[in-house]
């Protein structure tokens, strides 16, 4: 197939697609319909039946119904590194590629874990509203008093998870001289463990012994709420609960337990499960005592510019690969 009519179906923000797509001859020559998210397929289907390729937004549905309607269609890329709302079954079915842009925002969500993780340890939620309510003294003589304000270098980090945006945490941490932690399947060799400054440990013992618990997992079934109850209480008492990956492997009323008891001291949450984030989200409308114990970013870990522009150097490198009628990378 050559590149001249190749069509392509995004699902998402049209500037994404503008912005951050290079002009070159082939990106000219292909035919790209933006449509926004919330669509039915049928209205999809409708814009482009004749697409070669879908690239959605990574929380954009791309369900079996428009799959199986477009009968040119040879790949399905998420715009990001999430791919969990794309019905890959269908896909398969249908001979059809699932490609993600694996690694394209390690660095930034590494950026973003370490920064819920230092405004959990110094505790900012009360600092900053302590400032403004002219009570900045009072919070630093009392850090003083108790002795009990933390250092990174001082903690033990736990990584659940350690693809490329846990490893790109790792090397962030050993320059703060945190002493590291993993929890993978398979280990690393020592080689590798040793260029990273990171150990592997069993889930419970990690769990146990880590000041601070950070998730780095793609939501899989098995994944799923998996930080549970069960899991919360597994963690050593007071310690700190990160998740840059996504909400839907937290499930929200067992950590508010665990806030609620203290047992979990505080969370830094990045993303929540069921986003768009509502006014009346569970963890959103919780009392002051445990609203205080809650630092939250607008799942901003990933989208910084320079992971876009890797991002869709990736797809337009697999639509390429599409147009010239070769396997794309990042098959999942």
């Amino acid at each position: 197939m050559g590149g001249a009519g190749l069509k392509v179906l995004h699902i998402g923000r049209k500037e994404n697609m503008e912005r951050n797509t290079v002009k070159t001859d082939f990106t000219a020559s292909v035919q790209v319909v933006s449509l926004p998210m919330g669509l039915s397929a049928d209205e999809y289907l409708e814009a482009c039946p004749d697409a070669e390729v879908i690239v959605a937004d990574a929380i954009a549905p791309v369900p079996g119904e428009l799959i199986r309607g477009l009968s040119q269609l040879q790949m399905i890329h998420s715009e990001g590194v999430a791919y969990n709302r794309i019905d890959i079954g269908t896909a398969r079915d249908c001979g059809v590629y699932v490609c993600n842009c694996a690694g394209m925002n390690a660095s930034a969500v590494a950026e973003q874990t370490v920064l819920l993780m230092m405004g959990l340890l110094k505790n900012v939620i009360a600092g900053d509203k302590a400032v403004r309510a002219g009570q900045q003294i009072q919070m630093k003589e009392g850090y003083m008093t108790r002795g009990d304000l933390k250092e990174l270098r001082d903690c033990r980090v736990g990584l659940v998870g350690f693809g490329d945006i846990g490893k790109c945490t790792a090397r962030l941490l050993a320059a703060y001289g945190a002493q590291t932690f993993y929890y993978k399947r398979t280990p690393l060799g020592e080689e590798e463990e040793r260029e990273y400054g990171a150990a592997c440990l069993a889930m419970d013992e990690l769990l146990a012994t880590c000041d601070i618990v950070s998730l780095h997992l793609p939501v899989t079934p098995q994944t799923e709420q998996m930080c549970d109850a069960a899991f919360f209480a597994k963690m050593k008492p007071g310690a700190y609960f990160v998740n840059t990956s996504r909400g839907e492997l937290v499930d929200d009323e067992a950590l508010i337990g665990a806030l609620r008891s203290g047992h979990v001291a505080m969370a830094g949450l990045d993303t929540l499960d069921h986003e768009p984030v509502a006014q009346d989200h569970v963890l959103v409308q919780q009392p002051q005592e445990i609203a205080d114990k809650i630092l939250f970013s607008p799942h901003i870990g990933g989208i910084t510019a320079p992971s876009f522009r890797r991002g869709y150097a990736m797809i337009w490198e697999n639509i390429e690969r599409i147009a010239r009628g070769e396997c794309p990378k990042n098959v999942r």
